[in-house]
């Protein structure tokens, strides 16, 4: 299956992206995943989708990734993915400075939490 990715600038993304992807699996909700924050540091961060209106869900599936074999694909709405680190006590916002958004994110396997 082709899943395509269409991203708006948006203050959660600061640019637009379009890309298309070969999935190797159904896509899967989900809300945690192993990554690196803005600080550069590893640790377990909440994700959801983002849109217009705030919060959707985020999705992951294994895709082909063009002759490096295979990736976690993680996305989200039409204004990409946002993270916050795991357990934290504040709400979804764009004004929330631990906070921050990707259009998408491209990850190793193993990095799902659930």
């Amino acid at each position: 299956m082709l899943i395509v990715i269409e991203v708006e600038e948006s203050e959660n993304s600061l640019f637009a992206v379009t890309r298309s992807f070969q999935t190797m699996e159904d896509p899967r909700p989900v809300s945690r995943v192993v990554t690196y924050g803005p600080d550069g540091s590893e640790g377990l961060f909440e994700v959801v989708g983002w849109a217009e209106d705030g919060p959707v869900a985020a999705f992951a599936t294994l895709v082909d990734d063009s002759g490096e074999g295979s990736a976690l694909l993680l996305y989200g709405g039409d204004e990409g993915i946002r993270l916050r680190p795991e357990g934290s006590t504040r709400g979804w916002s764009l004004e929330e400075p631990s906070q921050w958004g990707e259009p998408f994110l491209l990850l190793a396997h193993d990095t799902l939490a659930d």
